[in-house]
C-alpha cells in the first residue's frame, strides 16, 4: 500500500497494491526479458524506508550468487513455483537444503544472519523477501567477495563474532530497531537469533555495554 499526497491541505489518496495473478504475470514477463532472468518488485512505502521488502520472480536457469547478510536475518515466503534454498559453510561446503513448495505446505524459511546461501530455482518462482538495511548499505557480500577480500588481506574478514565487532553489530541492531519506531527492550536471546551467535557472548557483551 503506497500514499499519494496532492498538497499541504488537500486530501490524501491511498492506494491498494493488489498482489494477485496480474502482477504475477507482469513479473514473470519481465524476468523473462532480463539476461539475470529475474525480477524484483519493491513492497516499501518510501525511499526513506530503512529495509528491504520486495517480490522476486525467478525463472529456472537464474543464477544467484552465493551470499549473506551480516547483520539481518532473511524472511523467504515463497508465493508460487519451487525453489530450493541452500546453505553453505565458512568454506562454502553445502551443509543444508531447503525444498520449498507451496503445493506441498513447505511455504518458507528464514535465512540466520551470516549465513552463506542461495537458490536453485526448480519452476518459474515468486518469493516475497525481507531484511533490514538499505540495500548496498547493509554489509551484503557476495562468497567470491569475501574470498578476493580476504585473500588480498587475510586478517581482514566482512563479519566477525570479536568482541569488538559483536558491540557494533548489537549497536547497529539497536539502531535500526529504534529506525523502525519501536521502543520494545531488545533481548540477548533476539540479538543471539538475529546475529547467529551463541547467547552467552550477547549477554556478556551486552553486560559490558550496559544493556
Amino acid at each position: 500500500m503506497c500514499a499519494i499526497f496532492f498538497g499541504h491541505n488537500e486530501q490524501i489518496r491511498i492506494v491498494m497494491i493488489q498482489i494477485d495473478k496480474i502482477l504475477l504475470e507482469d513479473l514473470f514477463a519481465k524476468a523473462r526479458e532480463s539476461k539475470r532472468k529475474r525480477m524484483n518488485y519493491d513492497l516499501r512505502t518510501s525511499s526513506n524506508d530503512g529495509s528491504q521488502r520486495m517480490l522476486n520472480a525467478l525463472l529456472p536457469g537464474s543464477i544467484v550468487p552465493i551470499h549473506r547478510h551480516p547483520l539481518s536475518n532473511e524472511n523467504v515466503i515463497l508465493l508460487c513455483g519451487k525453489l530450493v534454498e541452500i546453505l553453505y559453510d565458512e568454506e562454502g561446503n553445502e551443509t543444508e537444503r531447503i525444498h520449498l513448495s507451496p503445493s506441498v505446505g513447505n511455504f518458507g524459511c528464514v535465512v540466520p544472519a551470516g549465513s552463506w546461501h542461495t537458490v536453485e530455482v526448480l519452476e518459474p518462482s515468486v518469493i516475497y523477501e525481507a531484511k533490514d538495511g538499505k540495500y548496498g548499505a547493509d554489509g551484503s557480500e557476495t562468497f567470491d567477495e569475501y574470498n578476493a577480500k580476504t585473500a588480498q588481506n587475510p586478517s581482514q574478514t566482512s563479519f566477525s563474532n570479536s568482541l569488538g565487532d559483536l558491540k557494533k553489530n548489537i549497536e547497529y541492531l539497536i539502531g535500526m530497531e529504534r529506525q523502525s519506531g519501536s521502543m520494545d527492550a531488545i533481548s540477548p536471546l533476539y540479538i543471539s537469533r538475529m546475529l547467529n551467535v551463541p547467547l552467552e557472548g550477547v549477554e556478556k557483551c551486552m553486560k559490558e555495554m550496559g544493556l
